[in-house]
């Protein structure tokens, strides 16, 4: 492109391009174009015009051709660009949804982006494009386990309701055991997080045994009543239980929420309980360890304390899991469930409304 024009603007096209160029409200590509008609008009060359312009040289030769042709609106006005690609259509959409939803061909598990453009024949950008629309998400997978407890809405209702209305003049606690704890130490110190890359750690550890956590949380307090122990048999889980009876105070109830391990149903532990009676277990349904509220503990214990510890040995694991536990009940939170106990068994029969 060169220059192929002269430009000789009338003394009207002179007054209104000067006061484009003076009149801020303008867009500033309105006052640089009428900048290049007025400094083309002083027979400058294009290369001082561009530079006093701000602008390269095809931008003047540009603007210069469009103010021959077009005068002063010219400069005022953007062509109409070309419409990009149409929209697919509804049925293009609906195909996309249908094999996104349906088993893929041949021994793979799940439709990919680009395999299901090339099956449709549209671009891999498209197909993201309708997922995204759509929430769909064919690369990745949720588990879920449907307990088979024949008296599992009995259970729901039961410890709902030690949730949602804890009986006065008790204690509801929240009970179970995080076993094998590894005591892992890294063979390198861990790099800190620096801006562009993320903390860093050697894969390579090395192994100094394992613990277990005994774990109570008072659902009403917040607290944590914790005790570590090498082993998780019914010796070690009658010595806790000794440790919450020495903690409570006398002459309260203690209901105690846990699953069905076999060491919580162990004679020696029923023979405790009947010595005992001012303790209460209930017993969540198989196959349902959410409905456990002391998870929530080990889940954030896990996250902030252990996954990415170094450790030295046994006494510095656990040494670090108590200082978790003090630091926990120095800040409690109650324990608050909002779900009704009728809710959940509509969702487990598939009654429920879908999430949103």
């Amino acid at each position: 492109m060169a220059q192929t024009v002269c430009v000789i603007p009338s003394a009207a096209d002179l007054a209104r391009l000067s006061a484009i160029v003076v009149d801020r409200a303008r867009p500033l590509k309105h006052i640089q174009r009428a900048r290049i008609v007025l400094l083309s008009a002083e027979r400058l060359s294009v290369l001082d015009v561009a530079h006093q312009a701000g602008v390269s040289r095809p931008a003047v030769w540009r603007w210069q051709q469009r103010y021959a042709e077009e005068g002063v609106e010219g400069l005022l006005r953007d062509k109409t660009r070309p419409p990009g690609k149409p929209p697919h259509s509804t049925d293009t959409v609906a195909e996309v949804l249908a094999l996104t939803c349906s088993e893929p061909p041949g021994e793979v598990t799940h439709w990919t982006g680009r395999a299901l453009a090339q099956a449709i024949g549209i671009s891999l950008r498209s197909v993201q494009r309708i997922w995204d629309a759509h929430r769909l998400q064919p690369h990745r997978v949720r588990s879920f386990k449907r307990s088979n407890d024949p008296a599992f809405a009995e259970k729901v209702e039961d410890i709902v309701g030690l949730y949602m209305d804890p009986p006065r003049h008790a204690v509801v606690l929240s009970l179970d055991e995080k076993s094998q704890i590894q005591a892992l130490e890294r063979t390198r110190p861990s790099r800190p997080v620096t801006p562009g890359r993320p903390e860093t750690q050697t894969h390579d550890y090395v192994r100094h045994g394992t613990t277990t956590l005994f774990a109570a949380l008072d659902v009403l307090e917040g607290t944590v009543i914790g005790r570590c122990m090498q082993r998780h048999r019914h010796d070690e889980f009658l010595r806790f239980l000794n440790t919450i009876e020495a903690a409570v105070p006398a002459g309260k109830l203690i209901h105690v929420i846990l699953d069905n391990y076999a060491t919580h149903k162990h004679p020696k532990v029923r023979a405790w309980l009947a010595r005992h009676p001012r303790w209460i277990f209930h017993f969540t349904p198989t196959s349902a360890s959410w409905m456990n509220a002391v998870e929530g503990f080990f889940s954030a214990l896990t996250r902030r304390r252990l996954k990415r510890g170094s450790f030295s040995g046994i006494v510095d694991l656990q040494a670090a899991i108590n200082r978790y536990i003090a630091e926990h009940n120095d800040r409690p939170k109650p324990f608050v469930w909002t779900k009704p106990a009728a809710a959940i068994l509509d969702a487990v029969n598939g009654n429920a409304a879908p999430s949103e």
